[in-house]
């Protein structure tokens, strides 16, 4: 083959190319939408079932920042990633005092937000939270945590970084994933 001839074959190959693609769009069952949102246009939450409330020897302490006051941890019976890529699981912080809040959230890696789904009362039942809509997570200020969470042990970006064992290994070992990434 000659190099005169090369320009002219890419053109054809790139024209083929592009037909495909144009034709593979018209045959699509859905039809294009450049507004849409990609990242919640056909996903649906799973019912949840309120776990168990955690017991102590089960919690899992993690760090959310060096100035924090509360200690936070995670019931690890109660941690699972679900059908619908929620990471979910029982949050229990602690005051200074010695106040104690139980809470059963989710946080969606995929869209970096976080979910609180029931807060437990003094009994030891769950009451359903009033307002339970996904929220952006925030890293700075009050409500670090589930950004220590997200980034630290259940994301990578905006994926999940692998199974719920996977998860419960690094708070076991109190492993963060940026610490794995800098080994």
């Amino acid at each position: 083959m000659r190099l005169k001839s090369c320009p002219a074959l890419l053109a054809g190959a790139f024209g083929l190319i592009m037909s495909g693609l144009a034709s593979a769009q018209l045959k699509s069952a859905e039809p294009l939408d450049e507004t849409a949102d990609w990242a919640t246009r056909s996903w649906q939450e799973a019912p949840i079932d309120l776990p168990a409330m955690p017991k102590a020897v089960d919690l899992l302490p993690f760090d959310d920042s060096a100035a924090s006051t509360q200690r936070f941890s995670i019931d690890a019976k109660s941690l699972t990633l679900g059908a619908d890529d929620v990471v979910r699981y029982t949050l229990v912080s602690v005051s200074p005092s010695g106040a104690k809040n139980i809470s059963y959230e989710g946080i969606r890696c995929q869209t970096y937000e976080r979910k609180i789904y029931a807060s437990g009362r003094i009994d030891g039942s769950w009451s359903e939270a009033r307002n339970s809509q996904w929220a952006p997570i925030r890293g700075l200020g009050v409500n670090r945590q589930h950004a220590s969470l997200a980034q630290d042990y259940f994301c990578a970006n905006t994926t999940i970084a692998g199974t719920a064992a996977d998860m419960l290994n690094r708070l076991q070992r109190r492993a963060t994933l940026t610490g794995e990434l800098n080994r």
